[in-house]
């Protein structure tokens, strides 16, 4: 599937505005059903108007292999939190009842399989999803569920490391749409002081490449790192950074208040309005 240009998708209309203010996107990441459903909706929705752009929302798997200890709590607790698809897509349409922020799913292909791949989608879809990033899904298998997305006016959205050769990333450039997640360096997710060796020439490579927005997430956890990245592409990915506070031992207001706090600290680099020549 080819990058789509049309702005009927709330990826491709985020990324246009944008585009046109000089500002970059913040994408946070939230794990569905945590701390709990009502939990999640009012993050997301407190996310949304603190100035997110896009949001992921994090679909719980027993298993999730690229996930760091604060992302595999977060599913662990979903899970116990009773989080299926019923209740997955309940918060999603929620969310969508009172929002017009871009919804990704972001999970893993296990748990979309359960249901079927086109059966999810047509779930997600109707629910009020935007796009799709299943993390372990290669650009070699993903014929079926690219077509399923064209079809639905949804956005498939690949991962790019450090280790993509230069082959691949050809692949994924053509094929996925919406944006190109750049992994920041190898390994898992979580928050990390400082990038790779030689991040920004690969991340430069990437962009200059690609013909779809690319963003910048694993181990971006700080306003610094927010602001440089944004300095080098089109936006950055906050998921542990966030993830962790919801997983604490605390009532939800007191929770909310200071994620309310970490939230606009983060946003505010993204929204500086930036010269194409800086950018």
């Amino acid at each position: 599937m080819n990058s789509v240009t049309t702005l009927t998708n709330g990826i491709d209309a985020a990324f246009a505005r944008l585009a046109s203010e000089g500002k970059k996107a913040f994408i946070p990441y939230i794990a569905a059903g945590v701390p709990g459903a009502d939990e999640t909706v009012d993050l997301a929705l407190l996310l949304a108007e603190r100035g997110a752009d896009i949001l992921e929302l994090g679909y719980p798997f027993s298993d999730p292999m690229a996930d760091g200890v604060v992302n595999q709590a977060a599913a662990t607790r979903a899970l116990e939190n009773g989080v299926n698809d019923d209740a997955y897509f309940d918060m999603m349409r929620r969310i969508r009842a009172k929002s017009d922020i871009p919804l990704v799913v972001f999970s893993y292909l296990n748990p979309i399989l359960r249901l079927g791949l086109r059966e999810f989608a047509v779930k997600a879809k109707d629910a009020g999803a935007d796009g799709f990033l299943l993390v372990d899904m290669p650009v070699e298998e993903a014929d079926e569920m690219l077509a399923i997305c064209q079809e639905l006016d949804l956005r498939f959205i690949f991962l790019a490391a450090p280790t993509t050769t230069p082959e691949r990333l050809g692949k994924i450039l053509e094929q996925g749409s919406g944006f190109l997640y750049y992994i920041s360096r190898t390994g898992i997710t979580g928050e990390q002081a400082s990038f790779q060796t030689g991040f920004e020439d690969k991340l430069g490579a990437i962009k200059k490449a690609s013909k779809i927005p690319v963003v910048v997430g694993f181990g971006v956890s700080t306003p610094e790192q927010v602001r440089a990245v944004c300095d080098l592409c089109d936006g950055a990915v906050v998921g542990s950074a966030l993830v962790r506070r919801t997983l604490e031992a605390k009532p939800w207001s007191e929770m909310r208040a200071e994620l309310d706090v970490i939230a606009k600290a983060l946003i505010a680099p993204a929204k500086e309005v930036r010269t194409e020549a800086r950018a």
